[in-house]
């Protein structure tokens, strides 16, 4: 590819006939399936021989029932592609529209008498229909998101304004990036904020010459999040996008607020937004965070001891040196306190810290250095496989981590940290989070910051299930570890 083409792009959106013509086909499917069911397996009541019918008369129930369908689920927006739609909500439109189908195909068999009429077997049709039609839009979610996070199907994003808004709007498309929104930088009439990158995401310069950098950069939709009192640029930046022929999207300036903090009504048309100022972290959230944290480790704990003892004289083995390392920390609310890890460098390898993070030019707020040579043989294997940080499970039992949460810095770190970065501290940090499973080491520092906020506003029991389940092929395959 020569250095001026366009990335290779891939459309993953199906051509608009294909989920009625599946839903169709999955339709006859589950009457097939509904009549062996109740006519040869005759699993929950038999069928007297006087009653035994071929499938033929329920061709016209079929046909009935896929028309009855289409129309309802083209009546909800069905098939409708809007990006960011959870699957609930689909299951919902299709439980909704076979739940009416079917009522009215009963009510019809009721009122007319056919002489082949099998309610039980409309029945069988329903439960069968919601399962296939929703399971074929589940997989499709995971094929989907499989294919986003390869980088197929993806869409090039530049947004405008690096503002709290605009850093809302990038660190929501980094943790979230099954939804294919990838972005290639940020532009802002500030200069200081334009020419500063945040990790691997660019400053491109002032929103004067956003025609070029939308060509330059190969971009695809523009993200507007400019406070609303600059609507004549607003409109003016639209413009600008139409004319090179990429869509554009603004974000209202009510979306500085937390999603969760806002919910919207609709009167007549008029949509009414309202601030209800909850928070992701309240009270009952920290019981049950903690709650869950104590009881996996109870859970675990027979073989953490086994892997406890075997880390252990591994260490011991190898040569001099405690087998434990304790280091300062920064926690929740910037309180301090000692963390705990298997040592996996030769006892003197914190004098020797400045030195090498000077030599690689690391960043000092968040240091990795590959190769390091402090590192013992030993240290090299369990911290490839993330054992040398089974010792924080000390810190989360006496309730100064979580098992998911940011990493906690060092002081040191914490004194180069700009305002925005102390977001991070208001959580208990974890031993694993949105910054591991979205590349570990890989991910540059101001990118783990907008991981670790967008995880702090929008912390779910959900989520934490999610990310222990990501960490382990993470931890497994040693992706992005070093």
């Amino acid at each position: 590819m020569e250095p001026n083409d366009p990335p290779a792009r891939r459309n993953l959106y199906m051509p608009s006939w294909f989920y009625p013509t599946a839903d169709i086909v999955l339709v006859f499917l589950s009457f097939v399936i509904g009549y062996l069911i109740r006519y040869e397996l005759q699993i929950f009541r038999p069928v007297l021989e006087i009653n035994r019918a071929d499938f033929s008369p329920y061709l016209v129930y079929a046909v009935f029932y896929t028309v009855y369908l289409f129309l309802n689920y083209q009546g909800d927006k069905l098939y409708r592609n809007v990006r960011g739609r959870s699957w609930f909500e689909e299951l919902t439109i299709i439980i909704n529209g076979v739940a009416r189908a079917t009522v009215v195909a009963m009510a019809i068999s009721f009122f007319f008498q056919p002489l082949v009429s099998s309610r039980l077997m409309l029945a069988y049709v329903a439960g069968i229909t919601i399962i296939l039609q929703s399971g074929m839009r589940l997989a499709r979610r995971f094929i989907r998101a499989y294919l986003r996070t390869k980088g197929i199907g993806v869409q090039r994003v530049l947004v405008v304004g690096a503002g709290d808004v605009g850093k809302a709007v990038l660190r929501t498309m980094l943790a979230r990036r099954e939804l294919g929104y990838v972005p290639v930088g940020y532009v802002d009439d500030n200069a200081e904020r334009a020419s500063v990158s945040l990790g691997r995401l660019k400053g491109l310069g002032g929103t004067e010459n956003l025609a070029q950098t939308i060509r330059n950069n190969f971009v695809e939709l523009v993200i507007i999040t400019l406070p609303w009192s600059e609507h004549d640029r607003i409109l003016e930046l639209v413009q600008v996008c139409k004319r090179a022929g990429v869509e554009s999207r603004i974000v209202p300036d009510v979306f500085q607020l937390n999603l969760r903090q806002v919910h919207i009504e609709n009167l007549d048309g008029i949509p009414l937004m309202g601030v209800n100022g909850e928070v992701a972290f309240q009270g009952r959230h920290w019981v049950l965070k903690r709650a869950i944290d104590l009881g996996l480790i109870i859970l675990v704990s027979p073989v953490l001891l086994v892997l406890f003892g075997l880390i252990a004289l591994a260490i011991r083995l190898e040569g001099e040196g405690p087998v434990f390392y304790s280091q300062r920390r920064v926690g929740l609310n910037g309180r301090e306190f000692n963390i705990y890890k298997f040592r996996s460098m030769i006892p003197n390898a914190e004098s020797l810290r400045d030195q090498l993070v000077k030599e690689h030019g690391e960043d000092p707020r968040h240091p990795k250095i590959k190769n390091d040579p402090r590192i013992t043989r030993v240290g090299s294997f369990i911290r490839r496989a993330s054992l040398d940080e089974l010792p924080n499970l000390i810190n989360v039992f006496r309730g100064q981590m979580s098992l998911v949460g940011p990493r906690p810095p060092t002081p040191d770190e914490v004194q180069l940290y700009e305002t925005w970065h102390m977001q991070r501290l208001q959580v208990l940090p974890g031993l694993t989070g949105l910054w591991q499973v979205s590349g570990r080491n890989e991910v540059p520092f101001d990118e783990m910051c907008l991981l670790d906020i967008y995880y702090i506003e929008n912390w779910s029991v959900k989520m934490d299930a999610q990310i222990l389940m990501m960490t382990v092929p993470r931890v497994l395959l040693r992706h992005g570890a070093y």
